[in-house]
């Protein structure tokens, strides 16, 4: 669920195009996201684009979003 009114969505890519997150950097940091055309979600590193993707079902991929947006995973990645 978005919860953006859609005035201030970003436009839905068309399926196949990659949007790398304003967070990636050039030190390796580069995640991408598509919208697949089955309508999974698919996520890679942007620096390996032949690499592994992994596909979620947009409720999967959602319901990663909210806990993200609540602070559910900021404890992961701190060393």
């Amino acid at each position: 669920m978005n919860t953006l009114p859609a005035a201030h969505r970003p436009a839905s890519p068309q399926p196949g195009a990659w949007v790398k997150s304003s967070a990636s950097f050039s030190n390796g940091n580069c995640v991408e996201v598509t919208q697949l055309a089955d309508g999974h979600v698919g996520v890679r590193h942007s620096q390996h684009p032949e690499g592994p993707v992994l596909r979620y079902a947009p409720a999967e991929w959602h319901a990663f979003l909210r806990g993200a947006r609540n602070g559910e995973f900021d404890r992961f990645g701190s060393g």
